[in-house]
């Protein structure tokens, strides 16, 4: 009876429901978009999760992420989503990470996986998991909201990846935290991005993949946009790495403070430096890889664009070291 309302439509049916039951997705983030996911993928039978997130509920979280309560303050956001997620569906099994997702745990969370959902609306991790997508032939389906706009977008898997429609990151982009997000706005993104999941779990056509979806409720022009057409970067100027990818030769500077490496993982640096006086080097030796390193590659991969942007240097990677 649980799923009937489904069954009942033709393009389901008893198969399509047996196609969900046996997916298995990824979801990396149970903020905003990952609170909207999450339960309509377990309402709809989804068989596995596999659930990525480090942050503890906050009180400010309240008002857009609907799977918390106050009582859920200061608990890890993945365990809270688990145990209300269980109660909605307990025939879902979902695997719970209360981690970032880095560039080492990449493969691993990728492995047996059917569909990718981005939900951590954080562009590090979104070329992060495009790019392992892309390699490894999986659907990758992204969402971002901000303020009242947002958008989703259905990538890899023999359409264009993330990079190929967004090769740059804008330097003006704010998020959540500074510039502020209605829950209302969230909820549709979010919705929309299960929607879109859905759809490529159960093989609708035609296929939404190769298409972005944009959300704009301050001037309710709400648009879409189809980029299968788009072409892969010839060549990326800034990739990611983990400590296993780095060679002798490289040029390693750790844009980590002093009071980070005190609790964080070290690394043996050529040189350390602020943002700031990093953009500010003149790097003038093409034949060496210069590798940027941070906490969770945000400031990295801002001083490698803006790098890029000034000097065209293209041999530079990235490395997130983490918390420790």
């Amino acid at each position: 009876m649980r799923y009937c309302r489904q069954t009942q439509m033709a393009e389901i049916g008893e198969q399509g429901q047996h196609k969900l039951h046996n997916a298995r997705v990824l979801v990396v983030g149970a903020g905003g978009l990952g609170c909207q996911v999450l339960p309509l993928l377990v309402g709809a039978g989804v068989g596995f999760i596999r659930l990525y997130d480090a942050d503890v509920v906050d009180e400010s979280n309240l008002h857009r992420q609907t799977l918390y309560r106050m009582s859920d303050i200061g608990v890890k956001k993945v365990h809270a989503a688990i145990q209300t997620l269980q109660a909605l569906n307990p025939d879902v099994v979902i695997e719970g990470h209360a981690t970032r997702l880095y560039v080492p745990e990449a493969q691993q969370a990728l492995q047996d996986i059917d569909l990718v959902i981005d939900a951590a609306d954080n562009f590090v991790t979104t070329y992060l998991l495009s790019d392992a997508c892309f390699a490894c032939h999986i659907p990758f389906v992204s969402a971002s909201v901000m303020m009242r706009e947002g958008y989703v977008g259905a990538f890899c898997a023999g359409a264009p990846s993330y990079r190929a429609v967004f090769p740059r990151i804008s330097t003006q982009l704010g998020s959540c935290n500074t510039q502020g997000v209605m829950g209302s706005a969230v909820a549709v993104v979010g919705a929309m991005q299960a929607q879109v999941a859905l759809s490529l779990l159960l093989d609708f056509k035609p296929s939404v993949l190769g298409q972005f979806f944009q959300f704009d409720f301050t001037t309710w022009q709400n648009k879409t946009m189809k980029f299968h057409l788009a072409e892969e970067p010839a060549h990326v100027a800034m990739t990611f790495i983990d400590m296993q990818s780095m060679q002798a030769n490289d040029y390693v500077v750790d844009l980590r403070s002093e009071q980070e490496l005190k609790t964080a993982p070290t690394i043996d640096a050529t040189i350390r430096m602020s943002v700031d006086e990093c953009k500010v080097l003149h790097w003038s030796d093409p034949s060496k890889r210069l590798v940027l390193v941070c906490r969770q590659g945000v400031r990295a991969l801002s001083v490698a664009q803006y790098l890029n942007d000034t000097q065209g240097v293209e041999n530079i990677a990235i490395l997130a070291m983490g918390d420790g």
